[in-house]
């Protein structure tokens, strides 16, 4: 079974759990990052946005496209989750806020070349994505001098993530080296993750015409919280469990 089908079904029982959260960072004032909610204003991650033609690539309950467009983008979000994508109509039509949303691949988008300034992903496509396909597809959806901005789990979280543990300690569990299509098992369900160690996402970037502007290693803030379980507080201020990259396209 390809990844896709995996993560669709897994994607179809996890969906009613992220319906409440959805209706707060649709209601939030301000773009934040990853688990543990870490404000745009203290990362500097997004670029001055306002007019872009943008895409979020796996927008999942699609609450950063809104956050987007509150800030003067264009945005489309695509998703292959039917039950992600309802929840974000619903929370378009509460919070009056329209935008294009797609039932669809992020590895093979149905829309022309060159169609977007900026794309973006939170743990969309940047987590249950072949890592060469989306994000050759990210290149071939920016026009020149377009970004690309995701966020992912780093690989030293999924080094310290041992296969039948269900959180992370502080020794390696696994080898780096051929580090790459990650499945999991557990209470939640069978899912298919792609992690790359830094070295091979440069590779993937640069072979895609990307060039690396910043990568940020998120410290979880001090009085910070989290509904998951994966990583503990202790853990993620001494080491980063989360990293944005942003790029540009050549």
């Amino acid at each position: 079974m390809s990844h896709q089908d995996v993560n669709r079904g897994y994607w179809a029982e996890r969906a009613p759990g992220y319906a409440e959260t959805a209706r707060r960072d649709w209601a939030a004032a301000e773009p934040y990052w990853g688990i543990w909610k870490i404000p745009e204003a203290d990362v500097g991650a997004l670029p001055d946005i306002d007019g872009l033609d943008a895409i979020e690539l796996g927008c999942g309950t699609a609450y950063f496209s809104a956050w987007l467009a509150r800030r003067g983008a264009r945005p489309v979000g695509i998703d292959q989750s039917p039950e992600q994508l309802a929840t974000a109509r619903a929370m378009q039509a509460e919070h009056g806020l329209e935008f294009p949303l797609l039932e669809g691949d992020a590895e093979a988008v149905p829309l022309p070349d060159a169609s977007f300034d900026f794309a973006l992903s939170e743990y969309g496509a940047s987590l249950w994505c072949d890592p060469d396909r989306w994000i050759a597809e990210a290149a071939r959806l920016l026009r020149p001098g377009g970004r690309l901005v995701f966020l992912t789990n780093s690989p030293l979280l999924v080094l310290c993530s041992a296969p039948d543990s269900l959180v992370a300690t502080d020794r390696l569990a696994r080898p780096q080296f051929g580090l790459r299509r990650v499945e999991w098992d557990d209470e939640e369900g069978h899912s298919i993750e792609f992690h790359l160690p830094h070295g091979e996402m440069l590779r993937v970037l640069r072979a895609n015409g990307f060039e690396v502007e910043a990568l940020h290693e998120l410290q979880a803030p001090a009085d910070a919280t989290s509904r998951f379980e994966f990583v503990t507080l202790e853990w993620a201020r001494q080491w980063p469990c989360e990293e944005i990259w942003v790029a540009r396209r050549e």
